[in-house]
C-alpha cells in the first residue's frame, strides 16, 4: 500500500483570509501530530534551479567512480563533499548495527560562516569547507542556487508551522537567522548483486533537525515510512510538490506534540538507480531549544541545535 499525504498549499495559506488560514493551519497542525509528513505545493520554487540542480547531480553521479573521488570527504564524519558507497549506516542513529546502505551521495553545507562565529566546533562540523567537484564550476552554481531556494522555502514552512502551533509567524525567526542547513544529494546505484541480509539502500532512521524538505525523483520507488499502526508504507513522489517530514529536534521542541517520523529506503526496484535531493533544515548552531509547552511537563532539557546536531551525524559514519 502506498502512503497518500495532504497536499499543504503554502502561497494559498500564506494569502488566505483568517478564517480559512487557521482552518489550514489546523489541518497542519493534525498532519504533524499524526504522520510528522506532508506535501508542499504552490511553494514558488524557480523549475529553472530545480531543472538546473537536477542536470548538475545526475551528470556527476554517472562519472566514473575514480573522477568522484576528486571531490571526496577527507576523512570520516567529515559533514560535506562526496561519500562514496559503504560510507554511511543510518541506522546507527539508533543504536542497531548494519551494513553499510548502499548509496553514495554529495553534500553541502551553508555557503558563508558568521563573521562572529568563533565556536571551534561549528567551525570545524557545520561550517567546514565543502569539498566540490574541481572540474564542474557548474555544479557549485546550480548547488548554491537550489540551496538559496531551499533555505527561503524553509523560512516559510517554519512560519507556517508557528502557526500551526498557534504561536506568532515570526517565532522561530530568530532562531533561523544563522542556520546550519545542509543539502544531501542521494544516488542509490542500480544493484547488480544481492544484499547482504538487513542492507539497505538506507536504513530505518528518522531525520536530525527541524524539518526535511525532499524531492525525489518522479517514478521512484523504495522510500517508506512507518505509520502509526505499525506498518512500513511506501511514498510515492508528488508530483508538483515537496515532501517535508519533521525531524528530531521539532519534534523535541514541540515536546512530542509533533512526531518525527521512521523513514527507509527500500531495495524495491533496485535493478534501477534512484536519486533524490534532500535539504535538512537546521536552526542557528548557538540555538537554544526549549521545549514548548502549555501546562504540560517538558519531557526534555533544554539542547543547542548544533552540537546536538553534530553528536547525531557522527554516529552514523563508517570508519
Amino acid at each position: 500500500m502506498t502512503q497518500t499525504f495532504p497536499i499543504f498549499q503554502l502561497a494559498e495559506f500564506e494569502n488566505a483570509e483568517p478564517a480559512i488560514r487557521q482552518k489550514m493551519a489546523d489541518e497542519l497542525d493534525r498532519t504533524c501530530r499524526e504522520t510528522g509528513f506532508l506535501a508542499v505545493g504552490d511553494h514558488g520554487v524557480s523549475q529553472t534551479v530545480i531543472d538546473g540542480i537536477w542536470s548538475e547531480v545526475s551528470a556527476f553521479f554517472a562519472q566514473p567512480a575514480q573522477v568522484k573521488q576528486h571531490a571526496r570527504a577527507p576523512y570520516a564524519g567529515y559533514p560535506y563533499g562526496y561519500l562514496g558507497p559503504g560510507a554511511e549506516a543510518l541506522a546507527a542513529s539508533r543504536g542497531q548495527v548494519t551494513p553499510p546502505d548502499l548509496k553514495e551521495s554529495f553534500n553541502g553545507g551553508p555557503p558563508e560562516t558568521p563573521k562572529d562565529e568563533a565556536d571551534p566546533q561549528a567551525l570545524a562540523f557545520c561550517y567546514a569547507d565543502t569539498i566540490w567537484p574541481p572540474d564542474r564550476p557548474q555544479f557549485r552554481a546550480a548547488w548554491l542556487a537550489y540551496y538559496a531556494e531551499m533555505e527561503r522555502l524553509a523560512a516559510r514552512i517554519m512560519a507556517a508551522f508557528a502557526a500551526a502551533l498557534n504561536l506568532p509567524d515570526k517565532f522561530f525567526a530568530p532562531f533561523i537567522d544563522a542556520p546550519i542547513s545542509a543539502l544531501r544529494a542521494l544516488n542509490y546505484p542500480a544493484q547488480a548483486q544481492i544484499p547482504q541480509a538487513g542492507q539497505l539502500r538506507a536504513g530505518a532512521h528518522s531525520d536530525y533537525g527541524s524539518l526535511t524538505i525532499l524531492l525525489p525523483q518522479q517514478g521512484s520507488r523504495g522510500l517508506e515510512i512507518l505509520t502509526p499502526l505499525g506498518e512500513w508504507q511506501a511514498v510515492a513522489p508528488v508530483s508538483g510538490a515537496f515532501i517535508v517530514n519533521i525531524g528530531d529536534l521539532m519534534a523535541r521542541w514541540t515536546n512530542d506534540r509533533w512526531v518525527s517520523t521512521l523513514h527507509r529506503v527500500v531495495n524495491d526496484g533496485a535493478e534501477t538507480a534512484r536519486q533524490s535531493l534532500a535539504f535538512f533544515h537546521q536552526p542557528n548552531w548557538h540555538a537554544e531549544i526549549t521545549c514548548l509547552i502549555d501546562d504540560a511537563v517538558a519531557k526534555y532539557p533544554p539542547v543547542k541545535s548544533g552540537p546536538y546536531l553534530m553528536d547525531k551525524f557522527k554516529a552514523t559514519a563508517k570508519a
